[in-house]
């Protein structure tokens, strides 16, 4: 099964980046791909995205280092972020596992997009912004 891995270095302690990681209500707020959320049951959730609704079922998580899941009616069957603390900061690996070879440079491109994503909402939660009032901005996730 192909695998893709992007990383991401992020100026913030990996406890901070593991918890809005972990809070996968507030995905919508930061992940440029995420519209809604809803949990359907203990680590099963109901995703609608700008490509089409998924679920996503939480398989592995692991404080401060890894969190996996499985994914259904999505072009990828699984996804994970690998959190490696490097000095004050986290070089965070997203990956994921899809079935054909020919979607990897969408998935590649789109967990790019996750990670900047991640990167300029914890820059503004450490930067001391109000996590009720943040407002993504394709504009300024492109620059990340």
């Amino acid at each position: 099964m192909p695998r893709a891995d992007i990383k991401k270095e992020i100026n913030a302690p990996v406890e901070k980046v593991y918890e809005i990681l972990n809070d996968l209500m507030i995905l919508p707020r930061w992940n440029i791909a995420v519209t809604e959320i809803s949990e359907l049951e203990k680590d099963k959730y109901f995703l609608k995205t700008n490509v089409g609704d998924m679920i996503n079922i939480v398989r592995e998580n692991v404080p401060n280092e890894r969190i996996t899941s499985d994914q259904e009616d999505s072009p990828m069957t699984k996804i994970g972020y690998i959190l490696n603390p490097k000095g004050e900061g986290v070089e965070v690996t997203l990956w994921t596992e899809f079935d054909e070879e020919s979607m990897r440079t969408v998935l590649e491109m789109a967990g790019d997009l996750f990670l900047k994503s991640l990167k300029v909402y914890v820059d503004y939660i450490m930067e001391g912004g109000n996590p009720e009032e943040y407002k993504k901005k394709l504009s300024k996730i492109n620059k990340a």
